[in-house]
Order: structure tokens, then C-alpha cells, then sequence
């Protein structure tokens, strides 16, 4: 033991005479004090760091899916975590107040003090007024409806002067008057009663691959379309359904249709599979269209070689139906 303190002071005393002789050489001096500086503040922000981020104290994130948020909550402050409700759905098969989506998922190592944000189960859906629509365009109805969290259940076509003006709407089997004052679930849907003229009931089936289901049944109510079955790929849960896409229609984009038909969808999560079919229904319609054409121009050729008198020249344009009638009266 005395041997180790005279080795100590022997050192203390060289570090003194030698800092003594530095100091009377200014430039190394001041370059030594310089270097001791900067290993300082390289030390001090090291620790400061490691203590600020919890360099190594690491947790792995349990599964919360499932739990009541109260159990939830009591698991993650345990592990060092806190838990944070971000959003709520409501989703009538789930209880209310249980955990329906995590991030970061579960099994992934974070560090401790990690904030874990979940989506919880609402217990009931949120109730929303119901807009009275009628009196007014299709167009405008379904925007008024999608504005105030609502969807149509079902076009219903009643013969009238007016195309796709809305004449009445229903809820529930209930006609809504300008003084009905009810309020809904939210995502419920109404039945509007809408016009079409005679000889005036075609619409065209609008492109719906690759869009989402919400983006495709909007389309759909707007071009006079009901939505017909709704099917999803196997294995996507009620919370991916808002991310699935259409990879397919029963009806092709582009083609004819009458209004109040109805157009069922196929969805999926798969997004290779969304890209191939989208390049598919492109070559199918673009097929379609050149053979529409082509058959066009040679059916109006064969007419014009058989009786060249009874097919106009392109130039020429056909009489109107009314001037025709005025001449020689209806069919």
C-alpha cells in the first residue's frame, strides 16, 4: 500500500513539473489546451447523448391488438412504454374500447419511453344530421351525402321528364321531407328515387380498377350505377379494407350500361396484381373500341356499295329526328 502511494504521488509530481515546462512554451500550450477542450465537449455530449436517447436500453413492443385499452395501457407502462389512442373506427364486430391497430406493430424492439399509437374501437358510431337531397341533380345529392359522412344504398330509376334528377329519398323505408330532423349513423345509406326520360336511360360504366372501394362507389353513384357484390382477396381484415384496390369489374370501363345497373367489384391488397389487371382492362377497352370501329366503317361501306344513296356522305348531316316527324308524323 505505501509503495502504491509514492508510485501515485512520484506521477503527481511529474504531471505538475511537466505542465509547469509546458506552460513556458506558448504554442504548444495553448494547442494542448485546445485538444483537452474539444475531448471535453466530445465526453459531454457522448454521455449526454447515450442518456437522452437510452443507448441500449431496448424493449420489444407486445402485441396490443385485442386488449381493452385499460389492459393495454397497464402492459406498456410495465414495459417502459407509453401508450398513446390516435384514432377510433367504429367496427361493429369488435367490442367497443379494445385495441384495433398498433404502431409500431407488435415484436419490434424500440427504446424505452417509446410512444406505441393506437387506434381503438369506438362504442357506437358516431351520429351524423341526415341532409335532404331532393330537388336537386344526382351530382349535387351524392356530394351533399358523402360531405356529411353518408353513402347511397340503391339508385331507383322512376320514368320523368328530368334524367338523374333526384324526386325523392328514403331512409330506413321512411321518405325524407325538407322538415324531417333526424340524425344517423355515420358510413349509413339512403335511397334516392331518381328521374329518366323515356329513350334516355343509358350511362357508360366508368374505369374503377385500381381505385379504391369508397373512390369506386362514388364514381359509380355519379355515372347512374348501383354497386353490386363486393368481394375482397382472402386474408384482408376489416381495418386493410380502406387500403384494397379493384382488380376487377363485371362490367369493362368504357362500356355501355343502363341506369340503376348494378356493378360488382373484386378487391385486393396486392399491388402487382392491381398494376397487371389495370394494363389488362387498358388493352381490353383500347381492343374494344378498334373493333367497334372497324366494324362501323365496314358495315357503312357494305350499305353504301349496296345503295349508295341511302348512306349521307360524312359531311352531310343527318336530318334531326323532329324535322323527320313534322314531315311524315311518328312511327
Amino acid at each position: 500500500m505505501t509503495k502504491r502511494r509514492g508510485f501515485a504521488a512520484a506521477t503527481a509530481d511529474r504531471i505538475v513539473r511537466g505542465w509547469k515546462r509546458l506552460r513556458t512554451m506558448p504554442i504548444a500550450y495553448n494547442l494542448t489546451l485546445i485538444v483537452l477542450v474539444l475531448c471535453g465537449i466530445a465526453l459531454v455530449s457522448f454521455v449526454g447523448m447515450a442518456a437522452g436517447t437510452r443507448h441500449g436500453m431496448k424493449r420489444t413492443v407486445p402485441d396490443f391488438t385485442g386488449l381493452r385499452l385499460q389492459d393495454a395501457d397497464y402492459y406498456a407502462s410495465r414495459r417502459g412504454l407509453e401508450l398513446v389512442v390516435n384514432d377510433s373506427l367504429y367496427v361493429p364486430a369488435y367490442p367497443g374500447g379494445i385495441v384495433l391497430e398498433q404502431l409500431p406493430k407488435g415484436g419490434v424492439n424500440v427504446k424505452s419511453g417509446r410512444k406505441i399509437y393506437v387506434t381503438i374501437n369506438s362504442f357506437r358510431q358516431k351520429m351524423v344530421p341526415l341532409p335532404y337531397v331532393a330537388g336537386r341533380s344526382l351530382r349535387q345529392a351524392k356530394n351533399m351525402l358523402e360531405m356529411a359522412g353518408l353513402s347511397i344504398r340503391e339508385l331507383v330509376y322512376v320514368e320523368d321528364i328530368a334524367t338523374n334528377y333526384v324526386l325523392a329519398e328514403y331512409f330506413d323505408g321512411v321518405e325524407i321531407t325538407p322538415e324531417t330532423d333526424m340524425k344517423v349513423e355515420k358510413e349509413s345509406g339512403v335511397t334516392l328515387h331518381v328521374g329518366v326520360a323515356a329513350g334516355d336511360g343509358a350511362t357508360v360504366v366508368p374505369r374503377l380498377v385500381g381505385r379504391r372501394l369508397f373512390d369506386a362507389e362514388s364514381r359509380l353513384w355519379e355515372a347512374g350505377l348501383n354497386v353490386g357484390e363486393v368481394e375482397f382477396d382472402e386474408g384482408i381484415t376489416l381495418l386493410d379494407k380502406g387500403d384494397a384496390r379493384v382488380y376487377w369489374q363485371s362490367v369493362p370501363q368504357m362500356r355501355g350500361a343502363r341506369l340503376g345497373d348494378r356493378i360488382s367489384l373484386r378487391l385486393t391488397l396486392d399491388a402487382e396484381k392491381v398494376a397487371e389487371c389495370e394494363a389488362e382492362s387498358d388493352r381490353e377497352t383500347e381492343f374494344y373500341f378498334r373493333m367497334r370501329d372497324s366494324l362501323a366503317t365496314v358495315g357503312t361501306d357494305s350499305l353504301r356499295l349496296m345503295n349508295p344513296e341511302s348512306i349521307p356522305e360524312p359531311e352531310q348531316a343527318p336530318r334531326p329526328r323532329a324535322d323527320f316527324e313534322e314531315a311524315f308524323g311518328t312511327w
